[in-house]
């Protein structure tokens, strides 16, 4: 008799009721399970695959304006090189560092010249190989000369489609390929310019 007592007080203590603040915890901790997986899916995302920047200057005009927001995307460059006419997401190299710029400030330039090539700039074009680029996207022919100067391995020559308003390659140099965040792939804002870049 004694030890059915002692069985049924042991059910009876093992099936207290909740606390109020057990029953809380119960019902919000999906959430913040879902929460914290969703952080922590923004943040691996961010780092590797793509994240949005914002345009702070007017050197990629007519392409890019002051305030215009796009997607960059991370994943093709660890499958290719970048191309000719790709528009990239940069941190400062050395050169830019030492004239104050830091590292998280981001520059976004379209890369002209690829490893190897040789690039000219005269008589308000640009030349790849001794052949002159057509280019429909800039602003304005550049009014000033540069070069024959080869690109070296793992760097490119970047310039802002605002040829003469762009702290591009024609001032600093050229940019090492290890400084390149991303390719910007498209604008998704202002939504009446949303599209492709």
């Amino acid at each position: 008799m004694t030890s059915e007592k002692n069985n049924l007080n042991t059910e009876v203590a093992e099936n207290k009721p909740d606390t109020s603040w057990q029953k809380a915890w119960n019902s919000q901790r999906e959430n913040l399970q879902i929460v914290i997986i969703a952080l922590g899916l923004a943040i691996l995302i961010r780092a590797f695959i793509a994240e949005p920047r914002f345009i702070p200057s007017d050197s990629m005009l007519p392409t890019l304006h002051i305030g215009d927001r796009v997607v960059v995307e991370k994943i093709s460059y660890y499958l290719e090189p970048p191309k000719t006419g790709d528009i990239v997401v940069f941190s400062p190299p050395e050169q830019l560092q030492e004239q104050g710029f830091t590292e998280d400030q981001a520059f976004i330039k379209r890369i002209i010249g690829l490893p190897g090539q040789t690039i000219t700039v005269k008589k308000g074009l640009v030349f790849l190989n001794d052949k002159a680029l057509v280019e429909k996207y800039i602003a304005e022919p550049p009014k000033y000369q540069w070069g024959p100067y080869q690109v070296p391995e793992n760097q490119y020559f970047v310039m802002g489609d605002n040829r003469n308003n762009s702290n591009d390659s024609s001032r600093w140099g050229f940019l090492p390929k290890q400084n390149i965040i991303g390719r910007a792939v498209v604008r998704f804002w202002p939504l009446e310019r949303i599209g492709k870049v």
